[in-house]
């Protein structure tokens, strides 16, 4: 008997050394959350998109305005470096800026935001009611608070990345300020079907 429960342990041991082993992203996994699962947006040429367009590649989901002072810019400058630091896997990511802010962020101020960062980056947007939507289907946060005229007011947002893989499932969540290097490795995993 105690030669059998010797052997099953052994073969126990051995068989635990065969399962793969957890992949080690520097994001945040939320691959088990039901959040983002499509959305109907209009890109800044005037086409209407859906998640499921940019199956195949990976995607980079960021919610923000263009007049936004800090955030923005600073996670769209990083993405950029991203994929400098991708190289050729870089044609093989999609980086959607959504705007929150769809009475100032018109198709042509979000083609010449984006643009500025990289020409691949698409803007996109929607009525209120859509972006308000989408924002609560991918639980972003965001609230208008009052300037000294009524169009200088500044938004208030969520500050987080959603990354999905070329499946097209939500996988990570990015926080603002992770690396670059960080972030195109994680990117590299997904490519790599981790």
């Amino acid at each position: 008997m105690k030669i059998l429960s010797t052997l099953i342990l052994a073969l126990g041991l051995l068989l635990s050394g065969c399962s793969p082993t957890p992949h080690a992203f520097k994001s945040t996994d939320i691959s088990q959350v039901d959040w983002g699962k499509d959305f109907a947006l209009t890109d800044q040429h005037g086409q209407l998109r859906h998640l499921a367009d940019f199956k195949g590649k990976a995607v980079v989901v960021f919610f923000g305005y263009t007049q936004c002072p800090d955030v923005c810019p600073t996670t769209l400058s990083a993405m950029r470096e991203v994929l400098s630091r991708l190289g050729d896997q870089a044609s093989q990511v999609q980086v959607l800026f959504v705007t929150l802010d769809p009475d100032r962020d018109t198709e042509q101020l979000l083609s010449q935001y984006v643009s500025a960062f990289d020409p691949s980056f698409i803007g996109l947007r929607g009525d209120a009611a859509t972006t308000k939507a989408v924002a609560r289907d991918f639980k972003v946060f965001y609230a208008k608070q009052s300037g000294k005229t009524p169009d200088s007011y500044s938004i208030d947002h969520s500050t987080g990345s959603f990354v999905f893989d070329p499946q097209g499932r939500i996988r990570l969540l990015v926080r603002h300020g992770e690396t670059p290097a960080s972030i195109a490795a994680d990117i590299k995993l997904l490519l790599a079907g981790k």
